[in-house]
């Protein structure tokens, strides 16, 4: 059986089905155990549509509405009216619907996963907020998506999902010195263990400040951490300390029901 993360903010919503998925419960082998629903990845494309079949029946729709794009750590936010076949998702970094039914996801494998819903206008939302797409904007243009469909912003809440934490996410002082230049407010998200290391970056924490900062208010992370959990999530940083030559990917999701 699948497993999936709940989020507080979103969970009460009459109407509205969401799950932050973990690599639980599916079909696929090896390094790709179990729940891999990336089709960007070398798995078998057999196992990953069967993975997604089990997710978006947890959600209570079908496989052909469960819809994911081809993610390129950048803004644009797509608005999802009907479901495109696997292999011939766009490229985008947030999809949002209106349409009852259709289930916009997004896969992480380290970067931040963050769903949204305007429960009065019937409006959903799924963005993938790597620290790139995070400070460029992508959930400033998700947010506007979702406006543009009637979604009244003071009304939106918003979850990230399970992604890197700051223990693990060692970044270079250049990292940090872009991030700080480009917004003076993230030198909060950067911290170091002592004199002369390396920053660790707070990326979960950066996404929802991003979030408050675009006047989403009822907006907050799941505390897990994809490098550390291991038997839960995938994660792009752990498959390369490993050597493996691939790594899967989990599924966020939402849906208007």
């Amino acid at each position: 059986m699948v497993q999936s993360f709940l989020a507080d903010e979103l969970a009460d919503l009459p109407g509205i089905a969401h799950g932050f998925f973990t690599r639980r419960g599916g079909v696929s082998e090896g390094i790709y155990a179990s729940l891999n629903c990336g089709p960007g990845s070398r798995d078998s494309p057999a196992y990953v549509r069967e993975n997604r079949a089990r997710v978006a029946q947890h959600l209570g729709t079908t496989a052909s509405r469960l819809v994911s794009a081809h993610q390129v750590h950048g803004t644009t936010a797509l608005i999802v009216e009907e479901p495109w076949p696997i292999e011939r998702r766009p490229k985008a970094d947030a999809l949002v619907t209106a349409a009852r039914g259709v289930a916009v996801g997004v896969l992480t494998a380290d970067c931040a996963p963050v769903l949204l819903a305007e429960p009065r206008a019937g409006i959903v939302a799924a963005a993938h907020a790597g620290w790139r797409g995070a400070l460029a904007g992508v959930i400033e243009a998700a947010v506007s998506a979702m406006e543009g469909l009637g979604a009244a912003r003071p009304q939106i809440r918003a979850t990230v999902g399970p992604c890197i934490g700051q223990g693990p996410y060692e970044v270079g002082p250049e990292f940090e010195a872009d991030f700080r230049r480009q917004d003076a407010a993230s030198a909060h998200f950067f911290v170091r263990r002592g004199a002369g290391v390396r920053p660790h970056f707070d990326l979960p924490g950066y996404v929802v400040h991003r979030l408050r900062c675009a006047g989403i208010m009822d907006a907050a992370a799941v505390a897990a951490c994809c490098y550390t959990l291991e038997e839960d999530f995938f994660s792009y940083r752990r498959s390369r300390v490993s050597g493996e030559a691939d790594f899967g990917r989990q599924i966020s999701a939402i849906v208007l029901t």
